[in-house]
């Protein structure tokens, strides 16, 4: 199959379809509408085999993860995801492996019904790259810049998971049947909150996901805002495989800097708290506090905890 039977083939039939697709799949460039009262979102994530999944990685779990990050950044700014573009280069275009990518990266774009508007495929080392674009009421944008000193610092979900899922499978730790298949899943599958994203409009003051690691990406919250904040460890949300195979520092550690985790960081003011319960449908835990001292400090009770890393380094 050349390039165009890949296309036509795999990505040009099966993805949902939207109004606002004016010229799709098939010319130089994509034609859509945004409408009235909407900013477009846009955001692009790439994967590399061997630096953001294992080699031996399932091609479905590569196409979920690759949609799913990307959904992630759109869920941090509060948007509705709609549309997406795929670069695909490969060493070879294999059609099993095509057949089951694809599955992956369709079983997300119909559950949220985002169309494949193009992209570009090629040979080359194994790597993804989406851009998502999607739309979000004007002026209603969750931003990185705008915590407030005195808010408080939610996060969603459990923290540290993926990472151990990792070490799982670097056989780096021995770990129960159960355990190994929930924290593979969350590294493998994990889950975008773009249902809370949207929630979160009018309530949260920022947001971000964790990709990285919540020390380093709650750090970019306080470098854009210009504050500090102090988290207390003891409440941070750990499962039940991170809480009985890993020492308590040992949990904190990965907890605060192992990444992948693509749950959200957000602050809010303590008068929207009890609007905050209302709306939230996802777990969510309070774990800190915005303060006016720059930077951030990570707390035992009342002693400082040092961290063994400062969270994923791209380069």
């Amino acid at each position: 199959m050349n390039e165009f039977n890949i296309i036509d083939h795999y990505f040009n039939q099966n993805f949902p379809a939207q109004s606002n697709v004016i010229l799709g799949i098939g010319d130089d460039a994509a034609l859509c509408t945004v409408p009235a009262g909407m900013q477009l979102a846009i955001s692009v994530d790439t994967l590399v085999e061997g630096i953001h999944f294992p080699k031996n990685t399932h091609p479905q779990d590569i196409g979920y993860k690759a949609l799913a990050v990307n959904l992630s950044d759109l869920a941090a700014m509060g948007a509705t995801p709609v549309w997406m573009t795929l670069a695909l280069s490969c060493p070879q275009m294999e059609q099993n492996w095509l057949k089951q990518f694809t599955a992956g990266l369709l079983e997300l774009a119909q559950l949220y019904q985002i169309s494949l508007i193009g992209g570009d495929t090629t040979r080359g080392t194994l790597t993804i790259s989406i851009q998502i674009m999607g739309f979000v009421p004007q002026q209603q944008a969750l931003q990185r810049n705008s915590a407030q000193i005195n808010d408080d610092i939610y996060v969603t979900g459990t923290l540290g998971d993926a990472g151990l899922g990792l070490a799982s499978i670097q056989n780096k730790i021995n770990l129960a049947t159960d355990a190994k298949k929930f924290t593979e899943t969350r590294l493998n599958r994990p889950t975008p909150q773009v249902e809370v994203g949207k929630s979160l409009r009018n309530i949260a003051t920022s947001a971000i996901d964790i990709s990285d690691g919540l020390a380093a990406d709650l750090g970019h919250i306080l470098t854009a805002s210009n504050v500090g904040a102090s988290l207390q460890l003891k409440y941070l949300p750990l499962s039940t495989a991170m809480q009985t195979n890993l020492s308590l520092e040992t949990a904190w550690n990965l907890a605060l800097t192992a990444g992948d985790d693509y749950e959200l960081c957000f602050t809010v003011p303590p008068n929207k708290a009890a609007m905050l319960k209302q709306i939230m449908t996802a777990k969510y835990t309070r774990i800190g506090k915005i303060e006016p001292t720059l930077g951030l400090r990570c707390m035992n009770n009342q002693q400082q905890f040092k961290l063994q890393k400062s969270g994923f380094q791209h380069f």
